[in-house]
C-alpha cells in the first residue's frame, strides 16, 4: 500500500519527441510543486553534473524556482534534509543508485518523503523511487552494493516502456518478455510507463497521467492496458 504521506511525481522521460527538456510535463510540475521556491536536484545519473545542474536550473527557473544541486552542496545529506522538494534526474540508474548509496542519501530522501516533501523523479529518478531497480532498462555500468532503492511506492515501474513491433525482424527479447521474466523471480507487479506519461502519487493514491497509457504486468495475470486517469493501487492489489 502506498504511504498516504508521500507526494510523488514519477515521470517516464524528461524529453519526448517534439518537446524540450521537461516541457511536456511543465504544467504538471508547476501544479505539483506549487508554493515551492527552491528545488534540491540530485544529478548523479549523469557524469557531467555541472552541465546537468545548469540544464535543470534553466528549466525550473522558467517555473519560478531556484535549484540547488547536491553535488555542489558542502553536505549533500544536509541539503536533502533541508529541502523543500527533491528532483532526481534521469541517466543511468546503476550509477545513480551507486552514488545515492555512497553519499548516504537513500535514508534522508526516504525520511523527507515520509514527512510529505514533494519528490519528482524522471527516468532513472523514477526507477529509484521503486522498491528496487530490477526493472530498469539500463546497463550496469558501475557496481552497486545491492539493487534496493527508495521504496516510495510498493510496485515497480519501467519507464520508457516500448510495445513490441509486430513488423520487426529483430529476434532479441522484447520489453514485455523481459518484464515477464522478472515476474518469474518476483511477485511485485510492474507498470510499464510509456512516453509521455507520468504517475502522480498523493493521499495514498497513484494516478496515471499524460497523453499515453501504460501496460501492467502482474504474476498470474496476462499483461493488460490502462489509460490516463487509472488508479494503480486498485489495479495492482
Amino acid at each position: 500500500m502506498t504511504d498516504a504521506r508521500h507526494r510523488l511525481l514519477l515521470v517516464s522521460s524528461s524529453t519526448v519527441h517534439g518537446h524540450g527538456y521537461l516541457d511536456h510535463v511543465a504544467e504538471a510540475l508547476a501544479s505539483f510543486l506549487g508554493g515551492v521556491k527552491t528545488v534540491t536536484f540530485v544529478p548523479y545519473a549523469l557524469a557531467d553534473r555541472d552541465g546537468y545542474a545548469a540544464k535543470v536550473r534553466e528549466r525550473f527557473g522558467k517555473l519560478g524556482m531556484e535549484v540547488v544541486s547536491t553535488h555542489q552542496a558542502p553536505d549533500p545529506r544536509a541539503a536533502v534534509r533541508g529541502a523543500e522538494a527533491v528532483f532526481v534526474g534521469g541517466g543511468n540508474t546503476f550509477r545513480l543508485l551507486k552514488w545515492l548509496q555512497d553519499e548516504g542519501l537513500l535514508g534522508p530522501i526516504r525520511d523527507r518523503a515520509r514527512e510529505g516533501m514533494p519528490y519528482v523523479g524522471s527516468s532513472a529518478g523514477t526507477n529509484v523511487a521503486c522498491p528496487s531497480i530490477r526493472t530498469t532498462n539500463d546497463m550496469p555500468i558501475v557496481p552497486t552494493a545491492n539493487f534496493l532503492a527508495l521504496g516510495l511506492v510498493p510496485y515497480q515501474l519501467n519507464p520508457h516502456y516500448v510495445d513490441p513491433d509486430p513488423a520487426s525482424t529483430h529476434k532479441g527479447e522484447t520489453r514485455e518478455e523481459r518484464l515477464l521474466q522478472y515476474l518469474e523471480e518476483s511477485p511485485v507487479p510492474v507498470v510499464g510507463v510509456r512516453e509521455p506519461a507520468w504517475i502522480r502519487v498523493e493521499n495514498g493514491s497513484s494516478l496515471l497521467q499524460g497523453e499515453r497509457g501504460a501496460r501492467v504486468f502482474k504474476r498470474g495475470t496476462p499483461p493488460f492496458e490502462i489509460e490516463a486517469g487509472a488508479e494503480l493501487e486498485t489495479l495492482l492489489g
